[in-house]
């Protein structure tokens, strides 16, 4: 990352070109008084919820869909002591936290070195809808007297009204229009039960339901995740505004500043201050929206708890209201207490990023669309001849025939597997789109095959789920079965994919899922899945299981050996262990590139770091000052958004938690935590301001090696070319520097180490190496190298030593930044053998040195010493 040639490489680009479309249209979307069951949860008053605990009891009810494989594993239980209990309450210490669990009415705090960190029912808003049958309601009202009383009848019985507390009948529904007869009907309770949202009705077939929770959060005042949305990285009140939701959907040139549904779900919430780090995640994969409001602590929680808070003051407190559709409360509690415990106890049990390679995190091409063999010849021959490195070159829907996926169009691809291979000499890959819906046409054997084994989605009738997608009239493959997706991971082998070949990789798109004549472009919640369930309950998972599948049909494919690169549109928790994902249809105008900053870091905050943003937008055409920010190597692109890199991003607070300014700050991130981006994301902007966190810390500008110091604003210039990156004093980072034409031919290219001395003359680093594409590394074939220098000494040891891997890499360079005072003389002694003199120049002006040619393979342990 010190130079743009090193930054081209590491940089995933996909750019778009399409014509103008309109803005999105909202009204085909729902808003929360569209959802009964979210307009019914926030109409519940703040202590009405009636649940207590019954101490000793366990119901088993009817069950409703459990979020299956998102969980590597369950939590495993931890050692407990009840500290107390009486007649109110339990209080049980745990890892040196503790729980307080309040029967009645029933309320969970959750209490983190003394002091409440969250809190669970303590505004009364639970709630658990239940599934019911549509009941037939009798409605009898014999003829009034003059005075408005049937004979020989009290008033309140003639009355009667439906059983249903959603639906209640006057006398003048039941009298016929002379007000003379008496009148009996027998209705079918609607109100409530089915649902209509413009054209598409929802039978709902066991009635309307839901489930609701309060999470408060005390001492914080701001809260981050629930991905995805187009707006801040610190979340906003919903007071008086619509709730965030979290629902899958195919939403165009979607809106800014907007708590509309996108593409992807994960219903993670981290809560953060400088007291302390935590979150939840509400396991859920239907429908959900999210109240957020702030209030205090002292007016909102009870009393008797007030004593686990540290002095008498007013707190501040954030309060959440989570509302699923359906499914059960299933919520994990993150106690920290710092922002990477939380991180680590989320991937725990949802699990890390997989580790992709190494083509994945570098330039990628794709447009809509590359019309034939010849043109993707062209291109690729056009990037050779402007000396613009890539990878990946991507095909979109015409690469097929009649845009069923995985075949060609024989007249445009008549020989796929070899324009494949031609880029293989090169060291290059090719991409191709394979969506959920298939195309309902005879002799396409995806679609014979689905059908004859009853592998598609079901409509509520029990029939083949049936809309229109890309082909026209299509199918939906049912992923929540594993014996299908089983199916659909074979259909990758290369006598299934007939002209693929094994450097052929996949893109998942349309798989929130889009349905063109569906309600939201999105399927009917009542069309069945495998056991029965209905789509309300599994809608934001089944893009995450298209994305498993498809990554193992890739694994497969090579024996187990390789690793897959699969870039799907939707996702959810746990979507990291399966690839990347992207921000979906955004726009090229600098709005959309300033929001792209906080959407991915918020997914890294959540667990999805290997994700990005269309570069240039996906709609209209961008300006030539825009254009300049995708060029690789120059501008935003050249590190990151609108590049899926696999690198860690973070806002600022999650390296400097106690650094209360920069709790909303979300248009400068660190990436890993050494490197600090500040990127241009308005037009004309020649300069602005870069805030440096940390005191006492040093930080280098690694255009011009100048230094500066934390918990500090500064003013730096931005010409075209130019994305403020600042390198963190105390690190050492390593980099390959050599141009070339794609990262398959630089694996044996040598290596630079930049040095920035903190201000102790100290620095450290490591790094990590392994073939770039196999699996291998699990069985121990990777290099863990740790770097240190510190009393003059810079000394490179292996951190794993028992591991098996070979390189020709070495080591060319090495540049300290920060060192006023050149040595008399630099020795480098390898492996216990002889020392050996090295060059190296000194430049006073900046306070840097350069060492030449240490000519020591990576995998080496080495010192080099310097002679004052």
């Amino acid at each position: 990352m010190a130079t743009s040639h090193a930054s081209r490489i590491l940089s995933l680009l996909l750019l778009w070109i399409i014509p103008e479309i309109n803005a999105v249209d909202k009204g085909n979307f729902k808003k929360c008084d569209d959802s009964s069951f979210c307009k019914n949860n926030r109409a519940i008053q703040p202590g009405e919820s009636p649940y207590s605990v019954v101490k000793d009891s366990i119901v088993f009810t009817e069950p409703r869909y459990e979020v299956k494989d998102v969980l590597i594993q369950e939590p495993q239980p931890v050692s407990n002591q009840k500290l107390k209990q009486d007649d109110e309450s339990v209080h049980i210490g745990f890892n040196n936290n503790s729980v307080v669990l309040t029967f009645e009415p029933f309320r969970l705090d959750f209490l983190v070195d003394n002091e409440v960190a969250v809190s669970v029912n303590s505004r009364g808003l639970m709630n658990f809808e239940q599934y019911r049958e549509k009941r037939k309601v009798v409605v009898k009202v014999e003829q009034e007297d003059e005075e408005g009383h049937a004979p020989g009848e009290n008033e309140e019985e003639n009355q009667m009204i439906s059983l249903s507390r959603y639906e209640k009948y006057s006398k003048k529904d039941v009298l016929s229009e002379d007000n003379n007869e008496k009148k009996e009907e027998e209705r079918v309770e609607e109100e409530n039960f089915e649902e209509n949202f413009k054209e598409h009705h929802d039978s709902r077939p066991r009635g309307p339901c839901s489930v609701g929770l309060d999470i408060s959060f005390p001492g914080v005042e701001h809260v981050y995740g629930i991905p995805e949305h187009a707006d801040s990285l610190a979340l906003k009140t919903t007071v008086g505004s619509e709730p965030y939701r979290l629902y899958n959907l195919d939403v165009f040139e979607y809106e800014l500043e907007s708590r509309m549904a996108l593409y992807g779900s994960i219903p993670v919430m981290i809560a953060h201050s400088v007291a302390r780090t935590v979150g939840v995640f509400w396991m859920n994969a239907a429908e959900t929206w999210v109240d957020i409001s702030s209030s205090s602590a002292r007016k909102s929680m009870l009393n008797s708890l007030m004593s686990f808070f540290k002095g008498s003051e007013e707190v501040p407190q954030v309060d959440t209201h989570w509302m699923s559709e359906s499914g059960i409360i299933d919520v994990f509690v993150m106690l920290g207490p710092r922002p990477h415990d939380v991180f680590r106890e989320y991937a725990s049990f949802t699990g890390t990023t997989a580790l992709p390679p190494m083509f994945g995190i570098a330039y990628h091409q794709s447009r809509w669309n590359y019309n034939d063999e010849d043109d993707v010849k062209n291109v690729d021959k056009g990037f050779d001849e402007h000396d613009i490195p890539y990878d990946v070159l991507w095909l979109d829907i015409e690469h097929t025939d009649g845009k069923k996926y995985m075949t060609w169009d024989k007249l445009k691809f008549p020989t796929p597997d070899h324009m494949q291979k031609n880029l293989a000499a090169k060291g290059r890959k090719m991409v191709t789109i394979i969506d959920p819906h298939i195309k309902r046409e005879g002799g396409y054997h995806i679609h014979e095959e689905a059908t004859s084994l009853g592998y598609y989605v079901k409509n509520k009738d029990g029939g083949e789920y049936e809309n229109w997608c890309w082909p026209g009239t299509s199918s939906w493959i049912d992923f929540t079965n594993p014996e299908i997706r089983k199916w659909w991971a074979g259909k990758f082998a290369l006598s299934e994919y007939q002209g693929s070949t094994e450097t052929l990789f996949t893109w998942n798109d349309m798989n929130e899922p889009s349905v063109f004549h569906g309600p939201e472009i999105t399927m009917h919640k009542d069309a069945l899945h495998h056991g029965d369930w209905e789509h309300r309950d599994i809608h934001n998972i089944y893009g995450f299981y298209q994305h498993m599948a498809t990554a193992q049909g890739q694994i497969d494919r090579s024996g187990g050996r390789e690793r897959p690169f699969v870039l799907s549109r939707a996702f959810f928790a746990g979507t990291q262990r399966n690839g990347p994902i992207w921000t979906g249809d955004n726009t090229a105008e600098w709005g959309h590139l300033k929001a792209s900053l906080p959407m991915i870091l918020t997914l890294n905050l959540v667990g999805l770091p290997f994700s990005g943003a269309d570069i240039g937008g996906f709609f209209l055409n961008p300006d030539p000052e825009f254009v300049s920010q995708m060029v690789p190597g120059c501008g935003i692109s050249a590190i990151f958004p609108r590049s899926r890199s696999f690198g860690h991003e973070a806002p600022l607070w999650v390296e400097y938690p106690e650094e209360k300014n920069t709790f909303a700050m979300e248009d400068e991130f660190l990436l890993g935590k050494d490197l600090l981006v500040k990127p241009v994301t308005t037009q004309g902007q020649n300069s602005l301001d870069v805030y440096l966190p940390g005191k006492g810390e040093l930080w280098y500008d690694l255009h011009d090696f100048k230094i500066y110091r934390g918990e500090n604003t500064i003013y730096v210039s931005t010409p075209l070319e130019k994305v403020p990156v600042f390198q963190r004093g105390g690190s050492i980072i390593a980099t390959k520097q050599r141009v070339r034409r794609c990262t398959a031919l630089m694996h044996k290219d040598p290596y630079t180490l930049t040095l920035a001395l903190n201000s102790n003359a100290e620095a450290e680093g490591d790094l990590y190496v392994d073939d770039g594409y196999t699996f291998d590394y699990k069985n121990g074939a990777y290099i863990y190298m740790k770097f240190t220098f510190q009393g003059g000494r810079l000394t490179a040891k292996r951190e794993k030593p028992n591991t098996q891997y070979s390189t020709p890499a070495w080591i060319e360079r090495i540049a300290i930044l920060g060192i006023s005072n050149a040595p008399k003389g630099i020795f480098l002694t390898a492996d216990g053998g002889e020392s050996r003199h090295l060059h190296f120049t000194h430049d006073s002006s900046s306070n840097t040195m350069i060492i030449k040619k240490p000519a020591v393979n990576i995998a080496q342990e080495w010192t080099i010493s310097m002679h004052a």
